[in-house]
C-alpha cells in the first residue's frame, strides 16, 4: 500500500473586506472597555494586525448624544483622523438608528468599515435591550438590520459579527449567516460560542467551519480560543476561514499580531518582549491612556491594562493584587517598577 502524500497546508490570502485589502487577514477584535485609542496605538505600533477596530457603540447613545449636545460618543475619539483601515462596531437593534449611525460613520467619519454586532451575550445588551445576541433569535430581523446599514451606507462595507446562536439548544448561526450574505454584508465575523457560554468552555470551530460552508460569497471571519500565533495561523489552513479575529489574547500580549503576521509570510516570528521590555511596554501604554484620559482616569481605566499584561506570567498573583488597588499616579509606577514580574 502506497502511503499517501502530507497535505499541504492551504494558502493563506489577503482578505479582501469590499474595497478594502486586509493584509494580513488577522483582524483585531472590537472590545468594549479595552479597545481604545490608546490600546489601538499600541497594537499599530507592533504592526501585524491587518484590521483594527474600536470598541462598540451603542446607536442609540450616539443619536442622542449628538441630537442633544452636539458631541460624538467618548469611543469614537480620535477616529476622524486615525489611519486607516479602521473599523468600528455598533449595536442596537432598530434599523433606523443604525442605519443613521452607520450613514454618519460612512460618510462624515469615513471609516473603512462598518460593523454590526450581533454577538454581545452581555445581558445589558441582551435582557434589557434586545439587541447583540439576543437577535439571533430572530435571522430575519438580522437580515433586515443588516440591508438598512448596507443602503446607508453606500461603498463602505458592512459587516456583522455573531456567535453560534443563543443556546445550545438554538443554533441559529447558519441561517442567520445566509440573511446577512443576502442582504448584502461584505463579510462575516463568528465566535464559536453561543451566547448563553459566555466565555466558558471551548470554541467550536467545527462550527464556525460549518458557517464558512453554508454562504457562496461573502467570506468568513473566525473567532475564538486564539491563543498563539502559531493557533491563529492553524485555524487560518485548517478551518477553511477566510481571517482570524483576536481578542482576549491580544490584550495581554498585544505584539500577536506581528508573530502570527511573520508567520504566514514563512518567517520566523519576533520572540515575546523580554518581561523587563514588557514592564516598559505597560509604561508606555500607561503614558499614552493618560494623555488620552487625564492622569486621574487614565490611572484607574490603566488597572485591567496592567493586569492582563501579566496574565499567565511568574508573579502575576501578587502583581494583580497589588495594580488593581492602585489609585494615584505615583502608586501605578511604584507598583509596575517593583512588583511586575521580572527576568529571571
Amino acid at each position: 500500500m502506497i502511503a499517501s502524500a502530507p497535505a499541504t497546508p492551504r494558502t493563506v490570502l489577503p482578505l479582501r473586506i469590499g474595497p478594502v485589502l486586509v493584509d494580513p487577514p488577522v483582524l483585531q477584535a472590537p472590545m468594549a472597555g479595552y479597545t481604545n485609542y490608546a490600546y489601538r496605538q499600541v497594537v499599530r505600533e507592533f504592526g501585524g494586525a491587518g484590521l483594527l477596530a474600536t470598541e462598540m457603540i451603542a446607536a442609540r447613545s450616539a443619536i442622542w448624544l449628538e441630537t442633544a449636545r452636539g458631541e460624538h460618543p467618548d469611543r469614537l475619539w480620535g477616529v476622524r483622523d486615525e489611519p486607516r483601515p479602521l473599523a468600528v462596531q455598533m449595536w442596537d437593534n432598530d434599523p433606523d438608528n443604525l442605519a443613521a449611525v452607520g450613514g454618519r460613520l460612512a460618510h462624515d467619519y469615513q471609516v473603512s468599515v462598518v460593523d454590526l454586532n450581533f454577538g454581545c451575550p452581555v445581558r445589558q445588551v441582551t435582557e434589557k435591550a434586545h439587541s447583540g445576541s439576543w437577535l439571533l433569535r430572530d435571522p430575519d430581523q438580522v437580515g433586515t438590520i443588516v440591508r438598512r446599514v448596507v443602503e446607508a451606507c453606500g461603498d463602505v462595507p458592512v459587516t456583522a459579527k455573531i456567535r453560534l446562536g443563543c443556546a445550545e439548544s438554538c443554533h441559529t448561526a447558519i441561517e442567520v449567516a445566509q440573511r446577512v450574505e443576502e442582504a448584502g454584508a461584505a463579510c462575516l465575523t463568528v465566535h464559536g460560542r453561543v451566547a448563553a457560554q459566555f466565555f466558558q468552555g471551548q470554541a467550536n470551530w467545527d462550527a464556525i467551519t460549518a458557517v464558512k460552508r453554508s454562504v457562496s460569497r461573502m467570506p468568513v471571519v473566525g473567532n475564538g480560543d486564539i491563543d498563539s500565533a502559531e493557533t491563529a495561523v492553524r485555524r487560518l489552513r485548517e478551518s477553511g476561514v477566510d481571517g482570524v479575529m483576536i481578542a482576549r489574547e491580544a490584550l495581554a500580549r498585544p505584539w500577536i499580531f506581528a508573530q502570527a503576521a511573520a508567520l504566514l509570510r514563512g518567517e520566523v516570528p519576533p520572540a515575546d518582549p523580554t518581561l523587563t521590555e514588557q514592564r516598559e511596554i505597560v509604561l508606555h501604554h500607561y503614558d499614552l491612556v493618560c494623555r488620552r484620559f487625564g492622569v486621574p482616569r487614565g490611572t484607574l481605566l490603566m488597572r485591567k491594562f496592567a493586569c492582563a499584561y501579566a496574565q499567565g506570567l511568574p508573579g502575576a498573583r501578587d502583581f494583580r493584587g497589588r495594580v488593581s488597588r492602585v489609585i494615584t499616579q505615583e502608586e501605578f509606577l511604584a507598583v509596575v517598577r517593583d512588583c511586575f514580574p521580572r527576568d529571571p
